[in-house]
């Protein structure tokens, strides 16, 4: 019989690897710029990240982490989660990770994947879910974020690929790249008419 719980986790344990590592030998203000128009950035995405597993794997199943989140709390600025001050440092984010991500493992193991939460953020009529539910939900919330970090790392210094030691990337040298991206963009233009 399939361990589904383990699985998943897995999954999530495999996505959130993948952002962790886009964060490797950039400099500080590289980890902190914004690199599209709605600000997105390497660390904010692990702060988010961060601040988003405490909740759903800690307060929902009433397993509080205590540990401070402080751009969650009522009154704290829109999008606090999504960048980081220069007063924050990068292993004060990487320490809170750390933390969160050892109580929300910690939490998984205990809890049967069929056991009850109760998500207080969202509407009443869809509050109550399983850890199941939470385990998809979360592994979808950080694999979307793991491609965002995917992309604001290529456009920082070219860096791809799912881990450091596999790129997953067709092979190719730089003039086979570029080859490619002009093919690609003569599709678009031949496609636009």
């Amino acid at each position: 019989m399939t361990d589904y719980k383990a699985h998943l986790h897995r999954y999530l344990k495999n996505d959130r690897d993948a952002i962790i590592w886009k964060l490797d030998g950039l400099s500080e203000y590289d980890v902190r710029r914004p690199m599209t128009p709605t600000g997105t950035n390497l660390l904010g995405l692990v702060k988010h990240v961060a601040c988003c597993a405490d909740g759903y794997f800690a307060d929902t199943f009433g397993r509080p982490s205590g540990i401070s989140i402080p751009w969650f709390a009522e009154g704290a600025e829109p999008n606090a989660d999504m960048w980081v001050p220069a007063d924050e440092s990068r292993q004060d984010i990487l320490t809170l990770w750390e933390r969160v991500w050892s109580h929300a493992d910690a939490n998984i193991e205990a809890l049967d994947i069929d056991a009850i939460g109760r998500v207080p953020w969202w509407p009443a009529e869809h509050s109550e879910v399983t850890l199941h539910r939470v385990l998809v939900h979360m592994t979808d919330e950080t694999a979307r974020h793991a491609g965002q970090a995917d992309i604001v790392r290529e456009m920082i210094d070219g860096a791809v690929g799912l881990r450091p030691t596999n790129d997953n990337m067709a092979p190719g040298d730089k003039a086979w790249w570029s080859d490619y991206c002009a093919r690609v963009e003569q599709a678009a233009r031949d496609a636009a008419g």
